[in-house]
């Protein structure tokens, strides 16, 4: 069995695959001090409610766009599992092309969506990733990953709004029953909902224009069924999107030997 560990600015995913399918899947928000013993007995506990022998897992890889929590899981990983992860970075085998000015830069996040959005359908596409940004990833036909766009993300965008005026709330972000609001609450939760829709719509259709040709979109990310209401131009809207392309990295590149304890000074 695979552990898999999606570490994001919000939340980290942790996830479990025994080859087939996903035995589980866990969210713990993001927060990056941390220790390895206390995710330890987390997952331990949920590790027994679902039936899973933690001497079952063999591998272990990690995304995270959160490096000062790196420490802490590869040491979960380490410490509690007796596996050295994997983690995700654009030095390892992708199976595409990286075509971009500065490979290294590119969040392993976009790289793991754009793997997993080709294989489960090809291309060429744009995924949408509705996350702390709002991400569009390009991947041509062949695979190879272009470039794409990074947008401030709805819940950003309304936490921005409610510090930056002092008389407007904090909101939630939902579909509105009507664009104009008569009131501000409904007013401000129209401009979020709907003016995310044109950006959604509007970079699409640019991001079509310079490449060429009709895209595939593909949308994941826990906003992404709010906002494939609202547009038609969402099409496969996939939440397990990153974790599957963890596992198909994983399985693209051999496990790292484990380090020796006197050795490990990160």
């Amino acid at each position: 069995m695979l552990l898999v560990i999606d570490a994001g600015n919000t939340n980290i995913v942790f996830a479990v695959h025994d080859g087939a399918r996903w035995r589980g899947i866990w969210r713990i928000a993001t927060d990056a001090p941390r220790t390895a013993d206390e995710y330890g007995v987390w997952l331990e506990a949920l590790f027994r409610r679902e039936g899973i022998d933690p001497a079952a897992l063999q591998g272990a890889v990690i995304g995270t766009v959160v490096p000062a929590a790196l420490y802490h899981l590869r040491r979960l990983c380490r410490d509690w599992f007796s596996i050295e992860p994997l983690i995700a970075a654009a030095t390892l085998d992708w199976g595409f092309a990286i075509k971009v000015d500065h490979p290294n830069e590119v969040g392993a996040d976009r790289l793991l969506n754009a793997l997993a959005a080709h294989h489960r359908y090809g291309g060429p596409l744009v995924v949408i990733d509705f996350g702390t940004a709002t991400n569009f990833d390009v991947v041509d036909a062949n695979g190879s990953y272009i470039g794409g766009v990074i947008a401030p993300g709805a819940n950003l965008s309304v936490e921005a709004l409610h510090q930056a005026a002092a008389r407007l709330p904090r909101i939630g972000v939902g579909r509105p029953q009507s664009v104009i609001g008569r009131s501000t609450v409904p007013a401000m939760r129209s401009g979020i909902y709907w003016g995310y829709v044109g950006l959604v719509e509007g970079l699409v259709a640019r991001i079509e224009a310079e490449f060429g040709s009709a895209l595939k979109t593909v949308a994941t990310g826990g906003l992404a069924p709010l906002f494939a209401e609202g547009s038609d131009r969402l099409g496969a809207i996939d939440p397990d999107l990153t974790l599957d392309g963890l596992r198909l990295l994983a399985a693209r590149n051999p496990a790292p030997p484990r380090r020796a304890r006197d050795m490990d000074h990160e």
